[in-house]
């Protein structure tokens, strides 16, 4: 039999978690924050304020008369005209017919651009069927051709309906975007894992509900980030509206600016009033779900 010594005896010492400090010069603890240094936040503020620029421009050329905004040097800091260049630029340009318009249209573009983007991304990321590659090239294929070259045809196609200066001319032709399709199944290939489906298949649940229960709550972070873009996109298009809807039915937005500020003169402070209206929705839609949408953006940035 084995005798132990005394210093056998001795219980040796576990190991610390790495995540502890062993020391003053050890390793950093677990859950400490990282703090960034003066550099970093001149850095920080520096952009921010070249970010927010143009938008506090628009606001003081909003607050000023035309005259003050012809002079060397420019205004840079806010007049007295703000409310009345606005009064003027909603009831001008009908704002309040307008903007809804635009709503409808984002939204309506936003909800369909996000279905049918994932159902297709999901398509082509996780079925199998024939001729995938080719469809799927033909789809990339697509976003190498410039718009201008299917506005002929797509206005031709939109007159024979009888669709001009009405809302659907706008809407359907950019239900789906070849980009979005992409996006989603490039981020579906590795978010969903193939035996997740496989395993709803085993347990007898149809297409339907898979796409549902399981591809939708896998591709929510992507949904995010693509219904933002698409909602800002379609926010801002001037070219295809401009071309198949006039000021005096339903304009969008940026088809009602167009009509701020005629005259032999243009009055730049009108025209800024009405450019800030329609910047204002937006800004709204990023402060209220501006949380989800990060939220989304590091759902899918994170995993394990």
């Amino acid at each position: 039999m084995t005798t132990l010594t005394p210093a056998d005896r001795v219980p040796t010492r576990a190991p610390e978690p790495s995540g502890k400090r062993k020391g003053r010069r050890g390793k950093v603890r677990a859950g400490k924050h990282l703090h960034g240094g003066k550099f970093t936040y001149a850095v920080l503020v520096f952009f921010t304020v070249i970010s927010l620029f143009p938008l506090v421009w628009t606001a003081i050329a909003a607050s000023r008369d035309n005259h003050r905004l012809a002079q060397n040097p420019p205004p840079f800091w806010f007049g007295g005209n703000l409310f009345k260049n606005l009064e003027i630029a909603w009831t001008d340009a009908n704002m309040g017919a307008a903007l809804l318009n635009t709503a409808i249209v984002a939204g309506s573009i936003t909800v369909g651009t996000v279905l049918f983007s994932t159902l297709a991304g999901f398509a082509f990321a996780k079925l199998r069927f024939r001729f995938k590659n080719i469809l799927l090239l033909l789809v990339i294929g697509t976003m190498m051709v410039p718009p201008q070259l299917s506005v002929v045809p797509l206005y031709m196609m939109v007159a024979k309906l009888q669709w001009t200066d009405q809302l659907q001319a706008v809407i359907l032709p950019t239900l789906v975007s070849a980009f979005g399709v992409f996006f989603m199944r490039q981020y579906l290939i590795g978010a969903l894992p193939t035996e997740l489906i496989e395993a709803a298949r085993v347990d007898g649940a149809s297409s339907l509900r898979i796409v549902w229960h399981v591809v939708f709550p896998a591709a929510r972070p992507a949904m995010a980030v693509l219904g933002m873009l698409t909602f800002v996109m379609a926010w801002n298009d001037f070219f295809w509206p401009i071309i198949a809807l006039t000021q005096n039915g339903s304009p969008t937005v940026q088809v009602a600016l167009t009509g701020l500020g005629r005259g032999y003169i243009p009055d730049q402070s009108v025209i800024m009033a009405g450019a800030l209206l329609g910047t204002l929705p937006l800004l709204a839609v990023f402060v209220l779900f501006g949380k989800q949408i990060v939220g989304g953006i590091m759902q899918g940035a994170v995993k394990g």
